[in-house]
């Protein structure tokens, strides 16, 4: 429980009792006093939650954030109670006859049960949070200033699934010549197949649509081919259909409206008829046989020239498994592997900016950056880029503050401490509260 994500995602529940604590006083107004202990409280405890990310491993500090988050949630959910209680007396207010308005206007605010339950649960909220506050203070936990800024501009700029296109930067492709070499020289071998397929499987962050990218704009593969088709996949489609589609709009480069099957295979079969192509499948997550087998067979009913190829990338190797099976297609695998220590060197030093003469500081530290980044160039690249944000006397900090330490790397680890230095304060807290919904959670403004 006790990490960087969750302490973040408590900072925003702080601040939305502070919020909702604030608008009932606003509407009472009865208790400017205890308004201001809570936020004061409430300021303290995030001042600690910022520092926090460096005392995680401590003994006591998963016990108190633990029992920090008990206290927030149930604070949210008791003032949430009573924003609906004030809602609701407003809505009655409003419906009332107006002989009745000057008398339940003066109820409503001056009822002393309502008074005392909100002066009440307001209390004890403050006592609980300063007690929390004080326990903070007896676990020596590092307090920083916190800073407040709002959230809709990054909100603003949020997006939903994770798209890629084909087009891409030669110098940006480091240590894959063998793997493209040997890519290239399969789709370019002739064969009697109507359609064959080549998975580039492995797990995330070892570039698998980098090398896809340098494969599809190869010259070679421009003059052998009649027709290049990109289509980013990049989450798991219920209805065949829907792939077809992308198929169909990257052919003709425009919207396709409704979505009949028949209709949309037929158009694509017209685009494509006596046409050699090449497909890139990117970010397959589909491992239904069902649906693979029935994708690659209408692939094969084309009336396309023999020599037709499909490129599949994807991290899910049953993906591969089941395409080998498939009986009207020809199949070949490519199994992506990790990159030597000089190509994710040669990364880490283009993303950490430092040009071609490497500080003795960086150099020194250049055994750990690779175990860091264990053959992964996604992981190079992030360590990199947080490198280039520091000074030399911040960078011992990326690798001996994460808590990396004792790991072999990995993506996981790696996007972990690109969370710890996300900056400023409020991205972070963001990234966090999105962290709470699925992903492609449609959210309703408000």
């Amino acid at each position: 429980m006790a990490d960087a994500p969750v302490s973040a995602t408590i900072q925003v529940a702080l601040q939305a009792v502070v919020s909702l604590a604030a608008d009932h006083v606003n509407l009472v107004r009865e208790f400017p006093t205890e308004l201001e202990r809570l936020n004061k409280s409430a300021e303290m405890i995030r001042g600690f939650l910022a520092g926090a990310d460096k005392d995680m491993r401590r003994p006591g500090v998963q016990n108190w954030l633990e029992q920090l988050e008990d206290e927030v949630f149930k604070a949210d959910n008791v003032l949430d109670e009573l924003n609906y209680e004030i809602l609701r007396r407003k809505v009655k207010y409003q419906n009332q006859p107006m002989k009745k308005k000057v008398f339940f206007c003066f109820s409503f605010f001056n009822k002393i049960g309502f008074r005392w339950r909100l002066g009440s649960m307001i209390r004890e909220i403050n006592t609980n949070l300063e007690r929390i506050h004080r326990d903070a203070e007896g676990l020596r936990l590092a307090y920083k200033r916190p800073v407040e800024e709002a959230f809709a501009t990054i909100a603003a700029g949020a997006t939903t699934s994770r798209q890629t296109d084909s087009t891409i930067v030669r110098r940006d492709v480091l240590g894959r010549d063998e793997d493209e070499s040997e890519i290239v020289r399969k789709l370019l071998t002739e064969t009697e197949s109507v359609i064959s397929v080549i998975p580039i499987t492995g797990m995330g962050g070892l570039g698998k649509t980098t090398l896809a990218k340098a494969v599809y704009n190869k010259s070679q593969i421009h003059k052998h081919f009649d027709k290049k088709i990109w289509v980013c996949v990049a989450e798991k489609v219920d209805r065949i259909e829907e792939v077809f589609k992308m198929i169909l709009e990257s052919l003709i480069g425009g919207k396709v409206e409704g979505d009949r099957r028949e209709v949309i295979v037929q158009k694509i079969q017209d685009e494509l008829k006596e046409k050699r192509y090449f497909l890139v499948l990117d970010d397959l997550w589909n491992d239904q046989e069902v649906l693979l087998h029935d994708f690659f067979s209408t692939l094969a009913g084309l009336n396309a020239k023999k020599g037709s190829w499909c490129l599949v990338t994807t991290r899910l190797q049953e993906v591969a498994n089941i395409l080998s099976r498939h009986p009207q297609i020809n199949f070949t695998r490519h199994e992506l592997g990790k990159l030597c220590d000089n190509d994710c060197w040669s990364i880490m030093k283009k993303w950490a900016n430092v040009g071609e003469e490497v500080p003795k500081e960086l150099e020194g530290m250049r055994r750990q950056v690779l175990r860091r980044c264990d053959g992964l160039p996604l992981a190079a690249k992030l360590i990199g880029g947080l490198l280039s944000k520091k000074g030399k006397e911040g960078w011992l900090s990326i690798l001996e503050e994460s808590l990396l330490n004792g790991y072999q790397g990995g993506i996981e680890q790696i996007i972990k401490v690109s969370f710890d230095h996300l900056s400023p304060v409020p991205v972070k807290k963001c990234f966090a509260y999105c962290s709470i919904f699925h992903q492609d959670t449609r959210l309703e403004q408000d």
